[in-house]
């Protein structure tokens, strides 16, 4: 790239005589045309007393969970018994949702599962919806609609994805376009305590030098770029609260003049007029720690004048295609639509998928991990099917060593409900279950003959307690639309049935060798008859197919062949 001169920006000169004089070194680049300044700390900012996480008073919920704001894991303690205050940074509805964000939404609706069914925690969650945002506003140019409809389909799009990967709705989705005057009222409040200032363009920022060593709770800010292209900033960390209108945008009244709110003063809004002063837990991607994070702690402490508003920042990793460095995102080009995704694999499968890694660990997305999802399940889905078998005197084995198979339920129990107070360990949760299921597929051994008692109630509750605990991941092993969705499985199983049945008819309908003929003209006498001991055969073959029409599976005779169709609402499937 050919170097350009940086623009004379006598503001930021000025902030970088303030920054030098606070410990930092200085480094400029030239990006995109916009001037970037690295601030290369000295020394180490985040070991300030004031960034000192408190520990929270209250219910001890006997969890561990890593807090993004110590590094580390810590207790879960939340200020009310058995009740979770979570706030989560929702989408912004400019395209459809991909993979990568419902990996972040699956991940952290596992854990508020797992919170409300294995430890009794009233999860109170809330969620906004971004519908007003620079890219929102670029794509409806681009679209020729207005913002409001682009950002209406896209969400009511999102929902249907989260619906279908079975994420839990939160208590409430809220809008930032709803909330306008709650927002305003938020700002003028920071500005009235001191740590925001109104430029003469009309835009409002946070005044990042007003809280001292306190920005940068969640990252250390060495290294961290900060954008130059607003000459009105004093302090190129500042950050925008509102941001004044231009020609074709949509704008909202304020005590500055006409302008839309920035990006993070949205959540710390709506977050606060629900939760006020506290909030227990703060999700979201890892990506969002910085800024997003950062400054929503800056700005919500400023206006709650405390000295810790969220206790607990938990962040999930990236998701990446397989021998990618790079997150999936639409930037780049790399995703996959949920909607796409769900034509080749289930709900059940990617919540597998998800359940084989830590949630704050960055996962590869591949058909080789896709089909390990699909093999567990597999797994899983079979030892219920064996069991159920069994339980049902459908399959016959060896005297059962029963004792052994209470034990390790017992001790499979205990070793979950540790794995998932350990920062909610899924992976080592599902190899307990699968350990489980290996000793119990080891005694379910069909044989021929029977000797000695059988013990189906130890099998019963393995089966309870592998469907319970799959059920509070929210992986459905009894749901039936599945098995029909996986239209490949459903259409080849049904192929083999009516090929089978049509062979068995051909048999059955196959007469005596010799028919009686007329001398004079060599024709037969009467008609051929299919041969008595095969009419029940025949008669089987039409039971089968008048079965099979009432649940959508019909089957038509022409001669000795037939065709079947597979009919249900909305969809037609023929062979």
């Amino acid at each position: 790239h050919l170097a350009t001169p940086a623009p004379v920006l006598p503001l930021a000169l000025i902030a970088n005589v303030r920054l030098l004089n606070s410990g930092f070194r200085i480094r400029h680049s030239i990006h995109n045309g916009v001037t970037k300044t690295s601030l290369l700390s000295s020394h180490n900012i985040c070991s300030g007393a004031e960034r000192t996480w408190i520990k929270p008073a209250g219910f001890d919920t006997g969890v561990k969970t890593y807090n993004s704001l110590t590094k580390q894991k810590e207790p879960l303690v939340l200020a009310q018994e058995r009740i979770a205050t979570w706030y989560s940074c929702g989408p912004t509805v400019y395209d459809h949702a991909h993979l990568g964000h419902a990996c972040s939404y699956v991940r952290f609706d596992i854990l508020q599962r797992i919170l409300s069914r294995i430890f009794e925690i009233n999860v109170i969650h809330v969620m906004v919806i971004t519908d007003i945002d620079d890219k929102i506003i670029q794509r409806s140019l681009e679209q020729n609609i207005s913002p409001t409809v682009l950002a209406r389909m896209h969400e009511e799009e999102f929902k249907r994805d989260m619906q279908a990967l079975r994420v839990l709705p939160p208590a409430v989705y809220m809008r930032v376009t709803d909330n306008i005057p709650q927002i305003v009222a938020f700002i003028k409040r920071i500005i009235g305590n001191g740590h925001a200032y109104v430029t003469s363009q009309g835009n409002v920022y946070f005044d990042t030098q007003s809280i001292g060593n306190r920005y940068g709770k969640l990252v250390n800010l060495g290294g961290i770029v900060g954008e130059l292209g607003a000459q009105d900033k004093r302090d190129p960390r500042d950050f925008a609260l509102w941001k004044a209108s231009k020609p074709h945008e949509p704008h909202w009244e304020s005590p500055w003049g006409q302008g839309r709110p920035g990006w993070h003063i949205e959540c710390s809004t709506i977050a606060s007029s629900v939760f006020g002063s506290q909030l227990d837990i703060h999700s979201g991607g890892i990506d969002l720690a910085f800024p997003h994070h950062e400054n929503e702690i800056a700005q919500s402490e400023a206006y709650h004048q405390c000295e810790q508003w969220g206790n607990y920042f938990l962040h999930s990793g990236h998701l990446h295609l397989k021998g990618s460095v790079e997150k999936m995102s639409k930037s780049l080009k790399n995703y996959v639509t949920i909607k796409d995704f769900l034509k080749s694999y289930t709900a059940n499968e990617f919540r597998l998928f998800c359940l084989l890694t830590r949630y704050r660990s960055a996962i590869d997305y591949s058909d080789a991990s896709m089909s390990e999802a699909r093999s567990t399940l597999s797994t899983i889905s079979a030892f219920c099917h064996n069991a159920q078998a069994y339980m049902q005197g459908h399959l016959q084995c060896q005297p059962i060593e029963e004792g052994i198979l209470w034990e390790r339920l017992s001790a499979t129990q205990s070793s979950v409900r540790k794995a998932l107070a350990d920062d909610f360990d899924t992976p080592k949760t599902v190899d307990a279950i699968m350990s489980l299921i290996h000793h119990g597929n080891c005694q379910l051994q069909p044989t021929a003959k029977v000797d000695g008692p059988r013990s189906p109630a130890v099998f019963g509750a393995m089966l309870s307690y592998v469907r319970e605990i799959m059920d509070v991941f929210g992986v459905d092993l009894l749901d039936r639309k599945e098995v029909h969705d996986s239209s490949g499985v459903l259409n080849n199983v049904v192929e083999e049935l009516v090929h089978f049945r049509s062979e068995v008819r051909k048999f059955a309908l196959s007469v005596e060798d010799q028919a009686p003929q007329d001398p004079l003209t060599g024709s037969e006498i009467q008609k051929r008859h299919p041969q008595p001991d095969r009419v029940p055969l025949l008669n089987a073959c039409d039971a089968f197919r008048n079965n099979l029409a009432p649940l959508g599976v019909h089957i038509k005779d022409r001669g000795t062949n037939s065709t079947w169709e597979i009919t249900r609402r909305g969809e037609t499937r023929k062979n």
